[in-house]
Formats: C-alpha cells, sequence, structure tokens
C-alpha cells in the first residue's frame, strides 16, 4: 500500500471527492434508535441518483445520497478522519478509510 494522508478539513476531502468523481453517501442503517449511520463516498456511475428508483423499505441495504453538509455533520460529530493514498503523478487512487481522529 502506498502512503496515506489524512484530511480533516472539509475542503480538503470535497477536493480529493470532486478529483474523482466522488459524491457523499450514508449507507441505509435500521431505524431502531442507537443505529449510527455510515458514511461512503461513491464514484463513477454510482454517484448518480436514479430519480426512477422505486422507494426501499427501511434498511432494505444501498445507500442514499446526500449533500456535503449533511455527511459533515455527522463526520464531525463523530469526530472522523478521512484517510487516503498519497498523490502520485498520473494516478487517481481512490481509497479511502473513514477513521476516528487522532
Amino acid at each position: 500500500m502506498a502512503n496515506t494522508v489524512t484530511l480533516i478539513e472539509h475542503e480538503a476531502i470535497r477536493d480529493w471527492a470532486a478529483g474523482r468523481a466522488g459524491h457523499p453517501a450514508i449507507v441505509d442503517v435500521s431505524p431502531q434508535s442507537g443505529t449510527q449511520p455510515m458514511l461512503r463516498i461513491v464514484f463513477g456511475e454510482a454517484a448518480y441518483e436514479d430519480v426512477d428508483r422505486p422507494e426501499r423499505p427501511p434498511n432494505a441495504g444501498g445507500y442514499d445520497l446526500v449533500e456535503w453538509d449533511e455527511w459533515f455533520r455527522i463526520f464531525d460529530a463523530d469526530e472522523l478522519a478521512l484517510v487516503v493514498a498519497e498523490e502520485l503523478p498520473g494516478r487517481r487512487d481512490s481509497f479511502y478509510e473513514l477513521v476516528r481522529r487522532p
């Protein structure tokens, strides 16, 4: 694995995702109280929401595309950081991992 960089600043995370056609998303979670939403960044065709998609019942799996404001609200509340692969000339690695802030 290449070297990694830890991102916490919102603008740096948006820039990193935009450079890879990434969009913020939240994984469907159980409607039961106490369940934490799971953040994701989806890329490519997966980042386009199908408006003709039928409504899913709660906790049916998959993810919902959200605005960055909503994504960052959870990101900051849970004190997360985004770990990404270090930029290398000629490579656009979309590897990322969400971790607790150091």
